[in-house]
C-alpha cells in the first residue's frame, strides 16, 4: 500500500495541479489583502481612530434598511443578526473590524469555505481516476498483482493528503501575506460566537468569547471537513465518468449551483438535503442564519457525512466491478 501511495503522490505532483493551486492563492490573496487595506484607510479617513462611531453608524444604517420594502425578507434576517452582533461587540468594547493578519485569515476562510476552497479541491480530485482512463495508464495499474480496492484506496488516501495540504496552505499563505499589510498580532483577540436567530429575535444567551487562535482552529476543522466531502464526491464522479473534462464540469456546476441555491432556496425545504447547500459550515460559527430554516451545524455535518459515505460506497463498488480494461 505504501508503494502505491508513493506512486500516486508522484503522479499528483507531476500533474502540477497543486502548484497551480498555490499560484492561485499567491496571486489572489495579496489582491484581497490590498483591497481590505484600502478599505481600512477609507474608514480611517471617514471616522478617524474612533471605531465605536464606525460601528454605531453601521448599526444605524442596517436598522434603517429593515423598514424598507425594497429589502427582501430573507436579507432582513441576516441584517437583524448582524445588528445584534455589532451591538454586542460595542457593549463589550471590542472592535469587530480591527485589521490584522489573523482577522484577515479568519474572514478569508469564512468567505472561501463554501465555494473558493471547494473549487480548488475539485480541481485536484475530479480527474484522479478519469485522467488515467483517458491516458490509458489505468490498464497498466490493473494488470499488476494488486487488488482493485487497494489501488483505489491509495488514490483516495493521496487525495485526502492533498486536501489537507490545500487547507493548510490557504491558512499559511493568508496569514503570512496579510501580515505584511496588517501585522501578525491578534491571536488572542476575542471573537464572539453563539448568536442564534429565534423567530424575529436574536438569541444571545449562548454567546461567548473565544480567542481568535481557537476560532481559527475550529474554522480550519470545518473547512477541512467540507474539503474532504467535496474531494470524495469529485472522486466518485471521476470513477463514474470516463472524460476528465466532463468530471470537472459536473463538479464545478454542482458547486456553483449550490452557491446560487443557498441564496434563493429559503422556501424550498427539501433543498437542505443537497450537499452543496450545506458547505457553509463556518457560517454557523459566525452566527450567520442558515439558508433554510431547520438547518443546524449538526444537521449539515450529518448531511455531508452521508453524502461522503455514499460516494465512497459507490466509488469502490463501481471501480471493483466494472470492465475498465476494454
Amino acid at each position: 500500500m505504501i508503494s502505491l501511495i508513493q506512486n500516486e503522490m508522484i503522479k499528483m505532483i507531476q500533474k502540477k495541479r497543486f502548484y497551480v493551486v498555490l499560484l492561485v492563492l499567491l496571486v489572489l490573496v495579496p489582491i484581497f489583502a490590498y483591497a481590505q487595506m484600502k478599505q481600512a484607510e477609507d474608514k480611517i479617513e471617514k471616522y478617524g481612530s474612533d471605531w465605536r462611531r464606525e460601528v454605531q453608524q453601521a448599526i444605524t444604517d442596517n436598522q434603517n434598511s429593515l423598514g424598507s420594502d425594497r429589502v427582501p425578507e430573507e436579507w432582513k434576517k441576516y441584517r437583524q443578526i448582524y445588528i445584534q452582533q455589532l451591538k454586542y461587540y460595542l457593549e463589550h468594547d471590542v472592535n469587530p473590524a480591527q485589521p490584522g493578519g489573523v482577522s484577515f485569515t479568519r474572514e478569508f476562510l469564512d468567505n472561501a469555505s463554501s465555494l473558493f476552497i471547494p473549487l480548488l479541491i475539485m480541481g485536484i480530485g475530479s480527474d484522479i481516476v478519469s485522467s488515467e482512463r483517458t491516458s490509458g495508464t489505468i490498464k497498466v495499474l490493473l494488470t499488476r498483482p494488486v487488488r482493485r480496492w487497494k489501488i483505489l484506496l491509495s488514490k483516495l488516501i493521496t487525495l485526502m493528503m492533498f486536501v489537507s495540504l490545500i487547507v493548510l496552505s490557504t491558512f499559511v499563505i493568508c496569514y503570512l501575506i496579510s501580515g505584511l499589510f496588517f501585522g501578525y498580532r491578534g491571536f488572542d483577540a476575542p471573537v464572539f460566537t453563539g448568536f442564534q436567530l429565534s423567530g424575529s429575535d436574536v438569541d444571545v444567551s449562548a454567546v461567548h468569547a473565544v480567542p481568535q487562535w481557537k476560532y481559527l482552529f475550529m474554522q480550519a476543522g470545518l473547512v477541512w471537513f467540507v474539503g474532504v466531502t467535496v474531494a470524495v464526491l469529485a472522486f466518485m464522479v471521476s470513477v463514474l465518468v470516463r472524460s476528465t473534462a466532463a468530471s470537472i464540469v459536473i463538479m464545478m456546476a454542482s458547486l456553483i449551483a449550490g452557491s446560487i441555491l443557498s441564496n434563493m432556496a429559503s422556501s424550498w425545504a427539501s433543498a437542505k438535503y443537497l450537499f452543496m447547500v450545506n458547505l457553509g459550515l463556518t457560517n454557523y460559527l459566525a452566527g450567520t442564519p442558515a439558508p433554510i430554516e431547520g438547518m443546524t451545524l449538526g444537521f449539515s455535518l450529518a448531511v455531508l457525512g452521508i453524502w461522503a459515505a455514499a460516494s465512497l460506497v459507490v466509488s469502490f463498488l463501481v471501480f471493483t466491478k466494472q470492465d475498465i480494461l476494454h
